[in-house]
């Protein structure tokens, strides 16, 4: 049978004496480097403290602002539900408008939101520009609001007759995280914006999506309709 070799104990404990002593030359280096360093390290180590407490103090204000603007804006949504568009952006003299809550709390989930009333507001009341504006400073991750905020921007574009532009946001929303109920309404748009371009093949396919993608939605059979529709045109 082979004999196995073991290492030398001698040289083993060579090994550990000489890795302490490394170790231990190392710990007197960084002492030595603290030791002549005492301004730099110390000031280094109060910006690491400035920046730990600067971000638990941001987070404090963040959402202490957030609450105030939810509680703010609670009667500007009633104002938009009742469609007293005005009151709703600009405030009845005591409670703040969107407008207003956009401005009073920047960077907090209010007043993101309140950018998507905003836009939905200056849609209806037909200044369209300021609907697009609002509605892209508006981000959400909810699927069926932010997919409702492409769509209304389509709407918007539609109203200025860049059809292009609305075609391409009608897509969007059908493409953002699809689903039965919503993405075959907003194809459906999308078609009758390729259709005002003449882009017939495009219109086509967003009728033939519905028809292979979404079976089972209330456009499914108007998408059959408007298929077949097409077709006749794209061959005369």
């Amino acid at each position: 049978m082979a004999k196995v070799k073991h290492k030398d104990s001698k040289s083993h404990r060579s090994d550990i004496i000489e890795s302490s002593e490394v170790i231990a030359e190392q710990i007197s280096k960084t002492e030595k480097f603290i030791e002549e360093n005492k301004k730099l390290v110390f000031s280094i180590g109060g910006v690491i403290a400035l920046l730990v407490a600067g971000f638990f103090l941001y987070k404090y204000y963040i959402t202490n602002q957030n609450s105030q603007a939810q509680s703010e804006m609670f009667q500007a949504v009633y104002y938009f539900e009742s469609d007293s568009l005005d009151r709703a952006l600009d405030g009845d003299g005591n409670n703040l408008g969107f407008i207003e809550i956009i401005a009073d709390y920047p960077m907090t989930d209010a007043a993101n939101l309140a950018n998507y009333y905003a836009g939905a507001c200056y849609l209806k009341k037909g200044e369209y520009f300021a609907a697009i504006e609002h509605l892209e400073n508006f981000s959400a991750s909810n699927i069926l609001i932010q997919a409702r905020a492409y769509a209304l921007i389509g709407d918007a574009l539609m109203e200025t007759e860049d059809y292009e532009g609305a075609a391409k946001q009608y897509k969007k929303a059908a493409d953002y995280k699809s689903d039965e109920f919503t993405s075959p309404q907003y194809l459906i748009k999308c078609a009758v914006a390729y259709e005002m371009l003449n882009d017939y093949q495009s219109a086509f396919d967003c009728y033939d999506e519905i028809i292979t993608k979404y079976v089972k939605s209330l456009e499914y059979q108007d998408a059959r309709k408007q298929k077949a529709r097409l077709q006749g045109l794209m061959a005369g």
